[in-house]
């Protein structure tokens, strides 16, 4: 396998969850002539076993945001040549992202859209405390992904509110409706009418992984 040994390093880097560990690995790996397509798909891919890893209880929050501040440097050390061979054709599709209205809350947020960003999409993320009407307004200009976040139970009524805008604006059917936070569950997913539930980040992706490719 072509880079092979470039790829189990930039795999433990990752895994590591060591920022200047990432930084290394990435950049020998691109010196060593690994298309930055490839290295940002084995980062991608190792971030996702770090989701796994968070999961089981094996790694702790400072190391999966240690390990997506290193995928973040790296995406951008490798931005501009991941931008100039991009056509787009590549992108699994469009995803907004955001902590609903009233809420502050995003570290978790954060983790996801890194993580579908590694999966091949691209990521509008919105931040914190987001005016509904803004991931509306994304959805109309593109986003067929919309995913919302709330850690509070006074805000996740949010979510509700922006699917039935989306109903009304006749574009639901044309968007994929991703929820997730503490007190939200499969059954409120359900309920409001969206189409995925993560219980964590890495499952989110997954789900959407799986949407894309059908």
């Amino acid at each position: 396998m072509a880079y092979e040994a470039e790829t189990e390093k930039l795999k433990k880097a990752l895994i590591s969850c060591k920022v200047p560990d990432i930084g290394k690995a990435v950049d020998e790996a691109h010196a060593a002539g690994m298309p930055a397509t490839e290295i940002i798909n084995t980062l991608g891919a190792a971030m996702s076993d770090v989701g796994v890893l968070f999961e089981r209880g094996k790694l702790f929050l400072p190391h999966v945001l240690s390990a997506a501040a290193g995928m973040k440097a790296a995406m951008n050390t490798l931005d501009e040549e991941l931008s100039a061979g991009s056509d787009g054709s590549t992108s699994k599709g469009v995803a907004v992202m955001g902590t609903v209205e009233g809420d502050v809350h995003d570290i978790g947020k954060s983790i996801c859209s890194t993580m579908l960003q590694c999966a091949g999409f691209e990521v509008r993320d919105l931040g914190r405390d987001v005016p509904l009407k803004d991931f509306v307004s994304e959805c109309k200009n593109g986003a067929n992904y919309c995913g919302m976040s709330a850690l509070m139970t006074t805000t996740m009524t949010g979510m509700k509110a922006v699917i039935e805008s989306l109903n009304s604006e006749g574009i639901r059917d044309q968007v994929v409706v991703m929820v997730g936070g503490a007190p939200i569950t499969q059954g409120y997913a359900d309920k409001i009418g969206a189409d995925i539930y993560g219980e964590s980040a890495s499952e989110t992706t997954r789900k959407a992984q799986a949407v894309a490719s059908d």
